[in-house]
């Protein structure tokens, strides 16, 4: 079963953002993260720190190896455009987007074994002898 991560409303262009996620796509995580750090542009930040939630969230709420996972799938798509206006020549204002993107992690992996709790002796026996 395909863990999730979700970063929304990251302040990059989906374009630039898209570029890093296609280096990392169908990688284990442990060599995703290598890339990512070797990689010279501020979008692999973005990325690495939702491989890194996603397999927080793996290991935690699923109990999965973490250096067993591989991503799945990834994805960016587009989130909300923040509208602002600069100034141009002859006091006149220009209008610009800032681009948002929403960045989507999934991975998976081998689940551990479950742990089996030991059963707790009852000494209430041993004391009535």
């Amino acid at each position: 079963m395909p863990v999730k991560a979700l970063a929304k409303s990251v302040r990059i262009s989906p374009r630039k953002v898209e570029v890093v996620t296609a280096l990392v796509r169908g990688r284990t995580v442990s060599d995703a993260l290598t890339i990512l750090e070797h990689t010279p542009r501020r979008s692999a930040i973005a990325v690495k720190k939702v491989i890194q939630s996603a397999v927080a969230n793996a290991d935690y709420n699923h109990g999965y190896k973490p250096d067993t996972l591989r991503i799945v799938e990834i994805g960016v798509t587009p989130g909300p455009r923040y509208k602002r206006v600069r100034p141009a020549a002859r006091s006149m204002s220009l209008p610009y987007q800032l681009r948002t993107s929403h960045i989507t992690v999934l991975v998976d992996g081998e689940k551990r074994a479950a742990k089996k709790k030991p059963v707790a002796k009852s000494t209430a026996k041993k004391e009535a002898k």
